[in-house]
């Protein structure tokens, strides 16, 4: 799995910093948008032919990464 994150990348030349798939300019919440709208793998890769299968697979990754919670706090009124 650590080779798929490498490829997200950062670059503040890139996408205003934005997180992106190998410094090109697609960035992961592009990918994860189209995802939640019903595009398929395949039909993403024919509308973008420089991304590959491991590119949306690093996208739900990185995803994944963020969305973990470690601990969550109560706050008592």
């Amino acid at each position: 799995m650590e080779s798929l994150i490498k490829r997200i990348t950062v670059n503040a030349d890139i996408c205003h910093g934005k997180p992106t798939i190998r410094n090109m300019r697609y960035p992961v919440e592009m990918i994860m948008e189209l995802l939640s709208s019903g595009m398929t793998w395949k039909e993403i890769m024919k509308d973008f032919p420089a991304i590959v299968e491991d590119d949306i697979r690093a996208c739900l990754l990185y995803a994944t990464k963020l969305s973990r919670v470690k601990t969550i706090h109560k706050v008592f009124a």
